[in-house]
């Protein structure tokens, strides 16, 4: 190929291919025509040159920009200059809105105050959400069976010491008890007989009518039908007690719950007919083991239970259990063996509740929020609300 034909083919590269105008255009003038009047066969090498450089600016030239290169700011000073421009930011932002900074302040007087107050009041309290109310319910069983006839109570009704809570068909153990008077009956007479023999007996015995044996033999009769009269008691006692288990009665007052007993039902000895709740109720709180150290027997306690929230109940330490609530569980862990992670135990404490309304009905199972005060002297709020 000719040069000035490569010199062509060439330009129609440029013209269809835009961007290879620029790349090109300082390369065209560096070949002379007197180049290019060489022997056509001549192969025209052509070798990419490199980008112009700019060319280094005299520093005390006029108009040429000094780049000065600083070292690094260490820690401290850089620290140091976020600082300066935060104080210029905040010192702007006071002298922009004067007003609203003297506001801002004088508010956060009376806030800090009352933190304070607060905190202060709190340090006299211990309190814990892991509280419950607890009572030692149990189920009325029953001493004998036989098909109930009446069941004079209804589920959740108060009772007291002594009221009926069901009846059982007393008619066989009626008849138990008569046969038992019956052979008692029997038995004294027999025993009236052989006392009066048996004087009969020591008077004839006296002026040596009869033989000693016969008085001897009297007498082991007579202390036989005293054991058989004593035994005939025993069994007139038992038939007694056995008819007065026909009537199931509370031995205390309290509730009925989960009442099961129904009329004809036939109760075997044992049969639980209902739960019982009684009235003397307290609360457990599961305190932490770190809130034990200034906790105290009779200290005084308010109790707000999550059923009334707008009621207010009153109480007092009665006893710390001495032992946290899971070494006396049914499984209680074994930390001597695998590894170990050390928690806060909770300790049970009994809280007594004083006075335990009548008009609400508190249960076993509620929960409760007690605030337990363990130090009795006026915190400083107590002693500014005292003295304004």
């Amino acid at each position: 190929m000719s040069l000035q034909a490569e010199l062509d083919h060439d330009e129609q590269t440029v013209l269809e291919y835009p961007e290879l105008r620029s790349a090109r255009a300082w390369s065209r003038p560096a070949i002379g025509n007197a180049a290019l009047s060489a022997d056509a066969g001549t192969e025209f090498v052509r070798a990419r040159m490199p980008a112009p450089q700019p060319e280094p600016q005299d520093d005390d030239a006029p108009g040429a920009r000094r780049v000065i290169d600083l070292p690094p700011l260490h820690d401290d000073q850089q620290s140091r200059q976020h600082a300066e421009r935060e104080n210029k930011r905040r010192g702007r932002l006071l002298r922009r809105h004067p007003f609203a900074s003297t506001i801002g302040l004088v508010a956060l007087l009376p806030i800090a105050a009352a933190a304070y107050l607060y905190w202060d009041y709190c340090q006299h309290f211990q309190s814990t959400d892991d509280a419950f109310i607890a009572a030692r319910s149990f189920s009325i069983e029953p001493k004998v069976a036989g098909y109930i006839t009446a069941v004079p109570v209804t589920d959740n009704q108060h009772v007291a010491a002594g009221d009926v809570i069901a009846r059982i068909d007393d008619r066989d153990y009626r008849a138990a008890l008569d046969q038992a008077k019956a052979q008692l009956v029997h038995d004294q007479a027999l025993l009236e007989q052989a006392q009066k023999n048996l004087g009969r007996y020591q008077t004839l015995a006296k002026t040596s009518s009869i033989a000693q044996q016969q008085v001897d033999d009297q007498g082991f009769l007579v202390e036989q039908d005293k054991a058989t009269v004593a035994l005939d008691q025993a069994n007139v006692d038992t038939a007694q007690l056995n008819m007065s288990h026909t009537t199931v009665t509370a031995d205390q007052a309290g509730r009925v719950v989960n009442l099961t007993a129904a009329v004809g039902q036939f109760a075997q000895a044992g049969t639980a007919l209902t739960q019982f709740v009684p009235d003397e109720i307290w609360v457990t709180a599961n305190f932490k083991e770190t809130q034990l150290d200034a906790m105290r027997p009779g200290q005084p306690v308010t109790l707000e239970i999550d059923a009334y929230p707008e009621r207010a109940f009153r109480g007092h330490v009665a006893s710390v259990q001495p032992g946290s609530g899971t070494a006396f569980s049914l499984l209680p862990a074994q930390n001597a063996t695998g590894n170990y992670v050390k928690i806060v135990q909770r300790v049970p404490v009994k809280v007594v509740i004083d006075s335990p309304p009548a008009d609400v009905a508190l249960g076993p199972g509620m929960s409760v929020v007690p605030d337990l005060r363990t130090n009795t002297a006026p915190s400083l709020y107590e002693r500014l609300r005292a003295w304004l």
